[in-house]
């Protein structure tokens, strides 16, 4: 089971170290790792997908709450949240499939944000599993770098 942590903590050198290092010494898996200012330049959001059974998704939660450098810790579930991952691609291409690529990008909501003679960069911010079919898509062209940024992620709005 995934589930996803939103961790504000002081943004300090070292905090980012402290919790990824509780996240190694007890052996938990991190999926996913983001971490940003938010609006208070002395706060900083880490939002961490891990997964794992039910015991250690508390026990992670638990030794998150009891690291000092932690503020706030919120934990939901992917169908309870928002989320989002950037991903840039760049691919190369010809003229047979150009076009097959500008229609993947159409499809998928995708934009070409730079081009050269033979080589393009794609960017797409969706899901990871919208993502992730968008690479499927590219397979048969010739994929020549990757670069994800991670899962951000909200909690869904509710009526009040």
């Amino acid at each position: 089971m995934k589930r996803i942590y939103s961790v504000l903590v002081e943004n300090r050198a070292g905090v980012l170290s402290k919790v990824s290092g509780l996240f190694s010494r007890r052996n938990f898996n991190i999926d996913s790792l983001v971490v940003g200012e938010t609006a208070d330049k002395s706060v900083s959001c880490m939002t961490i997908v891990s997964s794992g059974d039910e015991r250690t998704i508390e026990q992670i939660e638990k030794q998150l709450n009891k690291k000092i450098d932690v503020i706030k810790v919120k934990t939901f579930k992917e169908s309870l949240s928002i989320n989002r991952e950037l991903m840039l691609i760049k691919v190369k291409y010809n003229k047979e499939n150009r076009r097959d690529i500008m229609e993947n990008c159409q499809i998928m909501n995708a934009q070409i944000v730079d081009m050269s003679k033979n080589m393009m960069v794609i960017q797409i911010c969706d899901t990871s599993e919208r993502i992730e079919l968008f690479i499927e898509m590219l397979r048969s062209v010739s994929i020549v770098e990757i670069a994800r940024t991670g899962t951000v992620a909200l909690t869904k709005c509710k009526e009040q």
